[in-house]
């Protein structure tokens, strides 16, 4: 094991006061927040069982860790809120100028379409 990562090796957490693993050294059990995500999976409002370690741009960095079987699924969308973001995405793609729905979104510094815009100049 290097310097790098028996400075970070704190399984018990004595030192960090959770247990501290170093980067791509965390048992099988542990993921963040992105590696539960892509599983389908959110944290379920447990607390930060462990954590990674490393050194990064920017000097020492930290990624907490999850346990997985305490994990839940993600939860969907119901059907009222699906239609509240379609609704608000379809809005931020229709010009307030001309009124027309383009297949692009709007840009906010300009407030209409592309169209619109450059007939005004």
């Amino acid at each position: 094991m290097g310097r790098i990562r028996t400075q970070f090796h704190d399984p018990e957490g004595v030192r960090y006061g959770i247990p501290t693993f170093w980067w791509g050294g965390a048992p099988a059990g542990y993921a963040t927040v992105r590696q539960l995500r892509r599983d389908g999976l959110r944290p379920a409002g447990q607390d930060v069982a462990a954590q990674i370690r490393w050194r990064g741009v920017g000097g020492e960095r930290v990624a907490y860790l999850y346990r997985v079987a305490l994990a839940a699924p993600k939860r969907t969308a119901t059907p009222a809120q699906r239609r509240a973001i379609d609704a608000a995405l379809a809005a931020r793609r229709t010009c307030r100028t001309c009124g027309v729905v383009r297949d692009y979104y709007i840009p906010r510094s300009l407030g209409e379409c592309l169209d619109c815009a450059e007939g005004a100049r």
